[in-house]
């Protein structure tokens, strides 16, 4: 369950130096160290971004209001609703990882605390963790949303070293610059033996415009998480999956039209079924993505170990 905006204050941190924050009687946060780094609260949410470092600039967030850079569709309507369901049903695969995690993560602890990076609008089956009382989430993003405690750049998290229990970060690594970086600060937020749960593109056509900048194969996406023990991974869609991708963007591409292309991958989304009839190993080398659960690991695997931990059909 999300902890109350309040409670999250104690844990923050300056996101240049590391450092706890003070809050002001002018509504903002201050770094202890003295160095005079000062971070606004827009509309109840800190926003604690290292513009110098960051794609966003400071003029551009506070005029918007902190709203998300990039256009986020609704799909509370009946039929939008139905039609996003059709072509991008609940994956099982994700239900049963997140599952795995939540009880994971009870084990570990009665009263766990997870990070949610890019915790904008609750990632597709990750509805378990928002519900169970005894976990309490953090989250933040980019934008200010109903779901984020606070405004941040995953490239350098504003949280104190070894402070949650787990991270999970969904369909977000994408979208960020420099991915081994987030990762490196996802492992350093991790408590020992913390867990991570992600999911990550691998054959899926640019979204998100401007802000969409890399895309990972099975092995490139266990190296970037190659400072954790593998408990699970896989593919996550696959050549089905994939191919509807590419007839939603061939559609539009043909037509000029963003709407021709959704329409027909309405009319192809039985594609997808044809996922079910191929083996991993195939799977592997044609995912639409991957996911990745770990846990924090004293030292990384090898550049001989990533060679061995294919599992594609084409080796």
């Amino acid at each position: 369950m999300l902890m109350p905006t309040a409670e999250v204050m104690p844990l923050l941190r300056c996101p240049k130096t590391g450092e706890p924050l003070r809050a002001e009687a002018s509504g903002t946060l201050t770094s202890t160290n003295g160095s005079g780094t000062t971070y606004r609260i827009h509309h109840g949410h800190p926003v604690l971004i290292d513009f110098d470092r960051s794609v966003l600039d400071a003029e551009t967030v506070f005029d918007s209001g902190a709203a998300s850079p990039v256009r986020r569709h609704s799909y509370l309507g009946g039929l939008r609703r139905l039609a996003k369901w059709a072509v991008s049903p609940p994956k099982r695969t994700t239900a049963r990882n997140v599952a795995r995690l939540r009880e994971m993560l009870l084990e570990r602890d009665p009263r766990p605390l997870a990070l949610v990076v890019g915790g904008g609008s609750i990632g597709q089956g990750c509805r378990p963790l928002y519900d169970d009382p005894r976990i309490r989430l953090i989250g933040f993003d980019l934008y200010r949303s109903p779901n984020v405690q606070f405004v941040a750049d995953a490239h350098a998290i504003p949280l104190a070293s070894e402070s949650v229990d787990a991270v999970i970060v969904q369909a977000v690594l994408e979208h960020v610059l420099d991915p081994h970086r987030v990762v490196a600060e996802i492992h350093r937020v991790l408590k020992p033996q913390g867990l991570v749960y992600a999911e990550t593109p691998f054959l899926q056509q640019v979204h998100e415009g401007a802000y969409d900048f890399t895309r990972f194969t099975q092995t490139g996406h266990r190296w970037l998480f190659r400072h954790f023990e593998e408990l699970d991974s896989g593919s996550l869609g696959g050549p089905g999956t994939q191919l509807l991708w590419t007839i939603d963007y061939l559609v539009r591409g043909l037509f000029r039209s963003r709407v021709a292309g959704k329409a027909a991958k309405l009319v192809f989304a039985w594609v997808q079924l044809l996922d079910a009839l191929i083996p991993e190993r195939y799977s592997v080398d044609a995912a639409s993505g991957f996911f990745f659960l770990g846990r924090k690991a004293d030292r990384p695997i090898t550049p001989r170990e990533v060679i061995r931990a294919y599992r594609g059909a084409d080796g």
